[in-house]
């Protein structure tokens, strides 16, 4: 099976899911104010979700569909979140999409391994466009986009129903023209 390289940051390793990781993702995910956050991650999170969810995604990487990272400590090795894209080869664009678990929140860890995902979706992939959305009751997913040096591209109105209620979205975009790789390097 095919597995994505590992990216190093800082005080990260980005790497590839394992089924070992599913008790980990379970946990983690399984907090109602991470799915509460997200347009897909249900709730509750029931028993076998993770691992049903590893292995779609694993079959969906061998495709060239979608790529989705564990976000680990470096110093310890423990799983804090996921990040990935959703891939648009066709169009050599890809959606970003992460959430990071509640006990690692305001840390930077986000922030830091969206820079390398967006760095590796340029240099590596050579994709021409990323984006991403975050509801606007979670205007820190937005602050973490700007730091990547996302633009606004705008807002969708009650584009999403989630729980019952319509979300507003906001949407970023950065190309590869407009990408730094020295961005990508400073320091949080």
């Amino acid at each position: 099976m095919r597995t994505a390289p590992p990216l190093l940051t800082e005080r990260l390793v980005l790497r590839s899911l394992t089924l070992e990781d599913a008790t980990d993702v379970q946990h983690l995910v399984g907090d109602r104010d991470i799915a509460l956050m997200t347009v897909a991650i249900p709730h509750p999170y029931e028993d076998g979700m993770a691992e049903e969810w590893i292995r779609a995604s694993s079959e969906r990487f061998e495709k060239d569909e979608a790529l989705n990272f564990a976000i680990t400590l470096s110093a310890d090795k423990n799983l804090i979140g996921v990040i990935g894209l959703e891939l648009e080869q066709e169009h050599q664009r890809g959606e970003l999409g992460y959430w990071i678990g509640k006990p690692y929140w305001n840390l930077g860890y986000a922030t830091e391994a969206a820079k390398a995902v967006v760095a590796y979706s340029f240099q590596v992939l050579k994709l021409n466009r990323i984006y991403a959305f975050h509801f606007t009751r979670n205007p820190a997913s937005g602050r973490v986009l700007e730091k990547i040096g996302m633009r606004y591209e705008g807002c969708r109105r009650q584009h999403t129903k989630k729980w019952g209620t319509f979300e507003d979205s906001i949407g970023y975009g950065i190309l590869k023209v407009d990408f730094d790789p020295k961005v990508a390097k400073k320091p949080l």
